[in-house]
């Protein structure tokens, strides 16, 4: 592996192994989740100023007022969206840095990723394709519409907060498929939920409180 992204000191793979072993006394129980988050390396996503503190597990700026989520949500939302068996098509509304469509890429067979900031969607492919991860599919447009032209999804994950989740969302949803999704107002209580589809209809966990940028509609 290229030593920038093998890591040395604070970016070591025996420093993700530290973090591996704290998510899992955190609860995180899947193994594949584990040895998704041991091998990818967190700190090529972030600003090399911010390097050092990658894997702790704390969000960090990457520029555009969004953040790289800490090391826990995107194991627990990773774990939360495998929950029910293994995903042939994830649709992830909100690349922005490409960490979490990495781990996800690592667990399912397609993931099809959607970002808004054009700068975050061109830094995020560049990285994606330093890693080698073949089976991602990009698109940049406003993610409030999904990617209805690889519709329907088993798996929705959506790493911005909407007021309430997007009907579009909804119906881009397979049935028997699990969409997982922050909501709630940015600087109140947001609330991640797990919404899985039905044949009437569709379920809703209430599941943790969590802490989101908001989720904007439109292309910058």
């Amino acid at each position: 592996m290229d030593p920038h992204l093998q890591g040395i000191g604070m970016t070591s793979p025996r420093t993700r192994e530290r973090m591996t072993k704290r998510l899992s006394e955190q609860g995180i129980s899947n193994t594949r989740v584990l040895a998704a988050m041991r091998e990818i390396p967190r700190h090529i996503f972030v600003d090399e100023a911010l390097a050092s503190r990658a894997y702790e597990d704390s969000s960090l700026p990457i520029g555009y007022n969004q953040t790289i989520s800490q090391p826990y949500i995107v194991a627990k939302m990773t774990e939360l969206l495998l929950a029910s068996g293994p995903l042939t098509k994830v649709l992830e509304i909100g690349t922005g840095c490409g960490y979490q469509t990495a781990v996800l890429a690592k667990l399912v067979e397609h993931v099809y990723t959607v970002e808004r900031i054009l700068p975050l969607f061109k830094k995020a492919k560049d990285h994606l394709w330093d890693l080698k991860l073949k089976n991602i599919h990009y698109l940049y447009s406003d993610g409030s519409n999904g990617w209805q032209d690889h519709a329907p999804y088993d798996g929705i994950l959506v790493s911005a907060a909407p007021l309430e989740i997007p009907r579009t969302l909804l119906a881009q949803l397979a049935e028997g498929g699990v969409m997982i999704i922050p909501v709630g107002k940015q600087g109140s209580e947001q609330t991640l939920q797990r919404i899985t589809r039905t044949a009437d209809g569709y379920k809703t966990e209430l599941l943790e409180p969590v802490t989101f940028v908001p989720f904007v509609s439109g292309k910058e």
